[in-house]
This record gives structure tokens, sequence and C-alpha cells, in this order.
């Protein structure tokens, strides 16, 4: 094993993997060019998106396991060929004018790619920066966010300058590269490994290094109360993200009267926030820890949940939904790390997919919730007090994860302090 690597270039590595994927929330600037030279309809395209969406998490638990067995490399790379042929291949399934070949290009091929390739970086950056784990996973999961804001302005452009079809070869192929140099560069450091500055201080005695509370397989992991009741806060948390992300223009059109061009100006802010939340929250949580994070997290929705039906302010409104975002961002930039704090890094990326089924979950509740409620009562602000009684109820579950932690801490102390005594 290479113990030169340089950890920066690990992060830069996994960036790289996670830039390219994170194109697919771009998805939605093909809707329409590809409807009108296809003549299929918005819906038909858009259910590409949908099954990819399915598909990135329930895969991402699927193949967790394999990630672990066959390591972050040969994983990556798998990833690569997966979502970069899927990508080429829509750009093939539009030359032959089909439709079922472009849903299982764009959606079960890149779909596969991206569930893999978004966990594949994630235990091994863990592992490569045991003293700042939320800063080390926030970069790779903001490289995810900010894909969909460099490739939207690109992807528009190359389809108006060399058609349809040939964006997505090209951008195929560059995802491809990206990716693949991205795997080629990612390894694991040897066991226990730690930077110097870390014995520095351990040897100082200025840090005395925390010890995950266990160190458990995925099939032990998935029998504790606490990997559910994180599951359980991440749920709830992506499915408030994304029911916000689905809805905020016509939303705040129609609650505050925001014209459309405001509306598609917020939208994109959103972005910036969404991928401004995974980095500054992840880096937040390595002083205060990832418990408090979440309880931080639950404590700005439920304010923003109770207070949005009756904000009148257009900048008060956005001001909500930005720091809604924020936390939806957060909450999968710290998701990885916290999965290390509880369980250990024995089998962090099986672990870490299972947790990632609420992203798949939260991506089909959220739009359906708030799309039920205001198609039964004709407005969005039941959806506010049904979404404030969610937001209450992860509150009091991270609650009672922050005890149930310090009730285990300890426990180890003092299991520690016996056996020295």
């Amino acid at each position: 094993m290479n113990i030169t690597k340089n950890r920066w270039l690990i992060a830069l590595s996994a960036i790289s993997i996670h830039l390219s994927i994170g194109s697919a929330y771009a998805y939605s600037v093909y809707t329409y060019p590809i409807s009108e030279q296809m003549g299929w309809t918005a819906t038909e395209v858009t259910i590409a998106f949908t099954i990819m969406m399915a598909l990135a998490g329930s895969s991402a638990a699927l193949f967790g396991k394999f990630v672990e067995r066959k390591g972050p490399r040969k994983s990556a790379m798998v990833a690569a060929i997966l979502f970069g042929l899927g990508q080429v291949g829509s750009g093939v399934a539009i030359a032959l004018g089909s439709l079922p070949l472009f849903l299982f290009t764009y959606g079960v091929a890149s779909g596969l790619g991206l569930g893999i390739g978004y966990i594949s970086p994630v235990s091994t950056l863990v592992k490569w920066f045991p003293d700042r784990r939320g800063l080390a996973t926030g970069m790779a999961v903001l490289g995810f966010g900010t894909g969909a804001l460099i490739t939207a302005p690109i992807a528009a452009s190359l389809m108006v300058a060399i058609g349809i079809t040939n964006t997505f070869y090209l951008l195929g192929a560059c995802y491809f590269v990206l990716m693949i140099l991205g795997a080629s560069y990612i390894a694991p450091p040897p066991e226990g490994w730690m930077p110097d500055s870390m014995k520095k201080d351990i040897a100082s005695g200025r840090k005395i290094v925390k010890k995950d509370l266990q160190q458990l397989t995925s099939k032990e992991a998935v029998k504790t109360k606490r990997f559910w009741m994180l599951w359980t806060m991440m749920l709830i948390n992506t499915t408030a993200g994304i029911m916000m992300i689905s809805v905020a223009s016509p939303m705040a059109q129609e609650v505050v009267g925001l014209t459309a061009a405001s509306a598609a100006t917020m939208v994109g802010i959103m972005g910036i926030f969404n991928g401004g939340g995974r980095l500054g929250w992840a880096a937040v949580s390595d002083y205060i820890g990832r418990p408090t994070v979440f309880i931080i997290f639950f404590s700005i929705q439920i304010v923003a949940f109770l207070t949005l039906p009756f904000i009148t302010s257009i900048i008060l409104f956005q001001v909500m939904i930005l720091l809604v975002v924020s936390c939806y961002g957060g909450g999968f930039s710290n998701l990885p790390a916290f999965v290390g704090d509880l369980f250990g890094t024995k089998q962090l990326g099986a672990i870490h997919g299972y947790l990632l089924t609420t992203w798949s979950l939260g991506g089909v509740f959220g739009p359906m919730i708030v799309s039920q409620i205001r198609e039964r009562t004709d407005s969005y602000i039941p959806v506010f007090y049904v979404f404030s009684a969610l937001i209450m109820l992860a509150f009091i579950v991270s609650i009672l994860m922050k005890l149930d932690i310090k009730k285990s801490e300890k426990a180890l102390r003092e299991k520690q302090q016996h056996a020295v005594s």
C-alpha cells in the first residue's frame, strides 16, 4: 500500500467523482429540449430522472458491501463505467429515437453508477481525515452539490451549439475521464494512520483521540436502535429538503407574491446554499459534534415551518427557505462522519449505503406529500404544518440520540478508567 499519498489529493479525487455524478441534478435543462426534439411528453422524459434518483439511494444500499469488499478504487471505476456509459448511451438513445433505451441508459445505468460512485470515496476519506471527518466528507459532498451548478449552463450552451446527442457524448466522456482519474488515485491509508500534526497534538496532550463508540459490521449496525434513530432523522430531514426544492418557485410565488423571475433567481441561490451547507455544516460538526448539528438542523426547521405561513416579507420568506435547504445539504455531508462516530470505519461504506435509502424514499415522499396537500386544499399553507409535526418528531429523536451517545461515552470512559486501575 502506498503510504506517501497526499490526503488532500485523495480529497480532490473524491471531489472529481462527486462533481461528475452531481451533474445528475442538472437534468431539468434537458427536459424541454428533448421533449421538443423527440416528441416525447415532459412526463415521459422526467421518468428517466425519477428512475435514476430511485436507483441512486437503493443501489448505494445494495452495493455497499461490494464497495467494502472491492475497495474504493475498483468500485469508483465501476461507477465511472456505468455513469459514463449511461450518459453516452443517452445520446445514442436520442439519435435512435428510442424512449425505452433512454430510460435504461439515463435512468438505470447512470442511476447505478451514481449510487456506487456516491459511497465509493466516503469511507476512505473518513480514514484519511481522522482529525477532520466532517470537513473531509463535506468537501466531497460539496462536489456533488456543485456538479449541477457547473453542468446546467454548460449543457444548455452545448445543446444549442452541437445538439442534444453530441452534448451527451461529450459530457459523458468528460464525466468518465474525471471519475477514472479520481478512482486511479484513491486508496485507503494504512491501518491506524493519522497525520503528523495530530500525532504531535496527542503526544503533547493538547488533543485526546475520541474513539468511535463501536466497531460494527453493517449487519450488526442495522440491529441497533442508533441506526434506526439516525435513519429516521435522515428520512425526515431529506423529505423536508426535497419537498422544499421541488416546489420552492411556485410556493414563493403563491404565498408571498414573488415574481417568476425572482423565484428563478431564488432557485439558483438555493443551489449555492445546498452546496455551501454541505461544507459549512460538516466543518462546524468537527467542533460541536454531529449530534448537536442535527439538533440545530431541526431547531431551525421547526422555526422556519411554523413561521412561514405568517411571513409577509418576501426577503424573510426566502431566507427561511434557504436555511431549510442548507440543513438538507448539511444532513448529507454530516451523515458519513456520523456513521463513523457511531459504528466505526470497519464497514462504513455499507452502513452509509443502507442509510442512503432515505434519499430515495425522501425523493418520493417529499414531492408526493406536498403535491397531494396542494391538490386537496388548493393551498401550500397546510404543508408547513404537516412538516412542522414531522420535524418536531425528528427533533425529539435527535435529542434522544444525543442523550444515548452521552450515556455510552460515559460508560466507555468508566470502563477505560477501571481497566487502567
